[in-house]
């Protein structure tokens, strides 16, 4: 599992033009089940996404596909781990039937 730090780089209003395109790039990876949970930070400065992929590459390759990234106005940072435990509400995370 992988927790993606989403950084933007170029200002909100660069952000805001991106905000459609980026949208249908969520979408897109929700419907794959690549996406499990995604949100901007407070303050807006970024934005978090919990990912499953086969790999840090596979992952890698899927999020320079997001427009934020394309366009320079975002970087993301991934963070892999391995989920041991979840609260009940998260459970199915933990056994892959997502």
């Amino acid at each position: 599992m992988y927790l993606v730090l989403v950084n933007y780089v170029k200002p909100l209003a660069v952000i805001d033009e991106l905000l459609p395109a980026h949208r249908e790039f969520l979408e897109a990876n929700y419907r794959a089940g690549t996406f499990l949970v995604s949100g901007p930070r407070e303050p807006r400065d970024g934005g978090i996404i919990l990912a499953r992929a086969g790999s840090r590459k596979e992952l890698a390759g899927i999020l320079e596909q997001d427009p934020f990234v394309r366009e320079g106005a975002a970087k993301c940072e991934i963070i892999e781990f391995k989920a041991t435990r979840a609260g009940k509400a998260l459970a199915i995370l933990l056994d892959g039937e997502c």
